[in-house]
């Protein structure tokens, strides 16, 4: 971490200051060593700093601070600022309220980017939707930016990865918690071949009020919002709500009708969205003016032979996702044999697995 990042950091660490007051200080003094060298009077008299505020900024040796900074170094973060730092993305700093600081893991990938968000509680076939769009624009160059959450955003961010595009997952805790916990494996795989960003200080936890300042971040990164199924209540509107503010395209796969998990998505077509059932679709509103490439060909999947009872298991399977349960009555196995043997065909490249433990067979991935 160098010297500026760790000048950052103790200001990020300044009890009730936030991000309006670090602002302030440095519409006053210009550069954040000059903050840090002005001390408590000027900072209440030049910046209308509160008392309390001006006087907790933590001492270069505070056993806090240090213990936050090494912990920071051993996960290989990095700390971008709105001031003096090319580094920081230039479409997220056009925003009306744009993080003052950003802790990065991992890399923050260059390029035009699509937000792809959804319900948590999605549906197999939103999941696979979410997952199959993501995959064919990552293939193509864009950034597929979500939240990590369960469900459409865990889908976007595996099939970006899966098609060996960039996705940037943003947090809404600190950028050393693993939330969900079970997005464990999906976040290592984040830190090695993409990026995880905060703006909120390590340690914080994933609370509710953190979420919808983590969406206006979503929105900024990117071009356009794609929402996935979405109640009439949801987060994934708020993110939409956000996109139009900053002057965002916002697209929305349509869904039936009279189930909850479509009524936001259908709202949002009816206030004007881009319908959308596939990637091309995005990309005649993103790039209108470029010829659409053509998918990359992928060579079917070499599945020959398989072996009792991986034959029977990849049997059951079809183009339609089957929860793990579900496959294991159909198979006649217990949950842990099952597990070992979708494990093996995930390794052959003949089954996918959808967050929710919902199984799809491959049709020439």
């Amino acid at each position: 971490m160098t010297p500026t990042e760790q000048s950052w950091l103790r200001l990020h660490l300044t009890p009730g200051l936030g991000r309006v007051g670090i602002g302030r200080l440095l519409e006053a003094f210009g550069h954040v060593d000059a903050v840090l060298a002005a001390g408590p009077t000027a900072w209440r008299e030049r910046a209308r700093i509160g008392p309390a505020a001006a006087a907790g900024l933590p001492a270069p040796d505070d056993p806090d601070f240090l213990r936050t900074r090494d912990r920071l170094v051993k996960l290989g973060v990095r700390i971008l600022s709105r001031w003096h730092d090319d580094r920081y993305p230039a479409l997220l700093g056009t925003i009306f309220d744009p993080p003052a600081l950003l802790y990065l893991r991992g890399r923050l990938p260059e390029g035009e980017a699509l937000a792809v968000v959804g319900a948590r509680r999605a549906s197999p076939q939103g999941l696979l939707l979410a997952g199959e769009i993501s995959r064919s624009l990552a293939e193509r160059g864009l950034v597929i930016v979500s939240g990590l959450a369960r469900g459409i955003d865990s889908a976007a961010h595996a099939g970006a990865l899966d098609g060996g595009g960039d996705t940037v997952a943003v947090l809404g805790c600190g950028i050393d918690h693993i939330y969900p916990p079970e997005n464990a494996r999906l976040f290592q795989r984040l830190h090695e071949q993409g990026g995880i960003l905060s703006e909120y200080p390590p340690g914080t936890q994933p609370l509710k009020g953190h979420f919808p300042g983590r969406n206006r971040i979503i929105s900024g990164l990117c071009r356009g919002v794609l929402v996935v199924e979405a109640a009439q209540r949801s987060g994934s509107l708020i993110t939409a709500e956000f996109a139009l503010d900053q002057g965002r395209e916002v697209f929305a796969v349509p869904g039936a009708v009279h189930t909850e998990g479509s009524q936001g998505v259908n709202r949002l077509l009816k206030d004007g969205a881009h319908l959308v059932t596939g990637a091309e679709d995005i990309l005649a509103v993103l790039r209108p003016h470029l010829p659409l490439a053509p998918k990359p060909h992928r060579a079917p999947c070499s599945i020959e032979p398989l072996p009792e009872p991986e034959r029977t298991v990849y049997d059951k399977l079809g183009p339609e996702p089957l929860h793990i349960d579900q496959l294991a009555r159909k198979c006649a196995l217990t949950p842990m044999d099952l597990s070992a043997i979708l494990l093996h065909l995930e390794l052959a490249g003949a089954v996918q697995q959808l967050p929710g433990m919902y199984f799809v067979r491959k049709q020439n991935l």
